[in-house]
This record gives C-alpha cells, structure tokens and sequence, in this order.
C-alpha cells in the first residue's frame, strides 16, 4: 500500500507507533488512522526488531496486524496494557470523546480502560467545542430485546436509528451486539448522558468515552502537536 506521507492523518499515525517502545504490550485500535498506525508500526518491528506485542480491538485491526507480521494475544491472556493507541470520532477541550463510528467501541473502551497509558491519534477537524452536533454517540446494545433498549433511549431525550447494512439487515458487532446512533438536541454534560444510558437495561456501552485519553497527537497542515491530558489547550 501507498502511503501519503504528506497527509495529516498520516503524520499522526507514524507519531503514535514511534511512541511504542521495546518490550511493549500495544492496544491497537481501529479505523483509519489506526490502520496507518499499525502499518508504520509493523515497519519499525521489521526494521528495528522490536520484540512487541499487539491487542487488536476487532477482528480486521487483528488480521492486518497479522498480515504485517505483528504478534497479537487476547486481551485476558496479558495482565494489561502498556499503551494503547487509537483515534476518535469527536473530542472536547476535557479530553471527552465520542467513539464508535466503525463499530467497535465496546472493545476498544475495554482495551483502553485496561491500558497504562491511552493514546488518542487525530486530525484537528475533530476537534469540538461541544460533543454530538455533529456525530452520533453510537451505543452499543444486545440485539434481544433491541427495540425495546431503542425505546427506553428514546425515552430519555435520544433521537435513535439502529444502524443496519445497505440490505436493511441489523448490523452487528465483532461481539454480535447491535448499534444505536443517537442523537441529542443538547449534549452539554456527556458525563450525566453516559451515566443515563448505561443505566439503561439491554445497554452494554456508549461510545462517550470520559477520562480515557492521556495523551492526544493532533495533525494538522502545518504538522502534529502533542497535548497531555489535563493542559487543554484547544482555541475556544
């Protein structure tokens, strides 16, 4: 694969994989920039010999890390994780994201709540000032009694689509759970919201995901800039 070395999301995603150092155990995410991130960082395992290993949050983040010759475990075979690396949907000046557009934000909050350090791999356009104007919070539910989870999120202010396929099939998860796009008229405690929606019975989790970002590598035109978490210095 071609790489435009030039772009952004590139130039993040070769800043993330040189934070892996030898010995490592890496969560490795999925998405875009998390494919790129596994493809430099496969590069420096054949070209520095780094003796890594990988915890892939879904199946195909899985199958290109063994592609590329990345040695992978399951995530209960490791006592946790040194790093994790990941990118996201949406983050605020408080480091709260939303997650979950490509359908494994069950795993991938999983994988970073059980890293020493999480590492969020971003372009600056997502960027926000307020979660959810632009993106769904995707929830993550049991496909049993899937309108009736719908309804209840209905019930506390959620405008709900259960994402399915071109053919109208239910999409499903690496995990065999369904996914609830939700939109919110007005998402200004994310904190609050999230507590509401895994109160809610058939939820299994929310792809707002709150003090799970340590450090954050932005891309932009002019290059990256590397943010830890609790020096916001996003422009308001």
């Amino acid at each position: 694969m071609t790489r435009n070395t030039d772009s952004s999301k590139d130039r993040v995603a070769r800043a993330g994989a040189g934070l892996v150092r030898d010995g490592m155990i890496v969560g490795l995410g999925s998405g875009s920039t998390s494919v790129l991130m596994v493809r430099h960082l496969a590069d420096r395992v054949a070209s520095e010999r780094l003796a890594i290993v990988g915890v892939a949050t879904s199946s195909s983040t899985a199958a290109l890390a063994r592609e590329l010759g990345i040695p992978l475990r399951e995530l209960d075979e490791v006592d946790r994780l040194d790093i994790s690396l990941d990118g996201a949907d949406e983050i605020d000046e408080r480091f709260r994201m939303i997650k979950g557009r490509g359908g494994a934000l069950l795993r991938e909050k999983i994988v970073a709540a059980s890293s020493a350090h999480r590492v969020t791999l971003l372009t600056a356009d997502k960027r926000v000032g307020r979660l959810g104007v632009g993106m769904p919070v995707p929830v993550e539910v049991s496909t049993f009694g899937l309108l009736h989870t719908e309804r209840r999120i209905r019930a506390i202010g959620g405008e709900t689509t259960i994402r399915r396929d071109d053919k109208g099939r239910v999409v499903l998860t690496d995990g065999g759970n369904a996914i609830i796009d939700c939109h919110f008229e007005a998402l200004d405690d994310p904190d609050d919201l999230d507590e509401r929606l895994q109160c809610q019975a058939g939820v299994l989790d929310t792809g707002l995901f709150i003090g799970l970002c340590d450090t954050l590598i932005v891309g932009d035109g002019e290059g990256i800039e590397v943010i830890e978490s609790g020096v916001p210095r996003f422009p308001h």
